[in-house]
């Protein structure tokens, strides 16, 4: 049983998840506007998967609706985060820590410590982790995948 004040609680936080759900299940809906806002490393949701950990940053719109979403990979030792593919929003890697290969329409790059990737719609991009130590990088996704 839930009290009136329970359910005074409850009840926003269900339509705010309802909201976010279909705006994230329907690629027209209006994007939630990204505040200004600060975002520390150690307060960060981690989820892992093996050995590797991934943590989403943002996911909104910007002033002017443009779609942006950016999270953080730590990749183990020899790991992918996913099988190579294509999509039609842009990407940017980048790299923190250790080495990551990317290879972009079959060519491949060692990046290090600082360096960065800027993937184009639809080419063919993946990356692993070549090194003996994990690695960290940021991905920062422009614009949205057409459904």
């Amino acid at each position: 049983m839930y009290s009136r004040r329970d359910l005074g609680f409850l009840v926003p936080a269900l339509a705010a998840a309802a909201a976010e759900a279909q705006q994230n299940s329907d690629p027209n809906a209006p994007l939630k506007k990204l505040p200004s806002k600060t975002y520390v490393f150690e307060n960060l949701n981690a989820k892992k998967n093996g050995e590797n950990v991934g943590r989403a940053v943002l996911n909104g719109g910007t002033h002017t609706g443009y779609a942006v979403e950016m999270h953080i990979t730590e990749l183990g030792p020899g790991q992918m985060p996913h099988p190579a593919h294509r999509h039609a929003h842009e990407e940017m890697v980048l790299l923190q820590k250790g080495q990551l290969e990317v290879t972009m329409n079959g060519e491949t790059t060692r990046l290090t410590p600082g360096s960065v990737a800027f993937v184009a719609s639809n080419d063919l991009h993946g990356w692993k982790n070549p090194g003996t130590e994990p690695c960290q990088y940021f991905v920062i996704a422009f614009g949205r995948d057409s459904a």
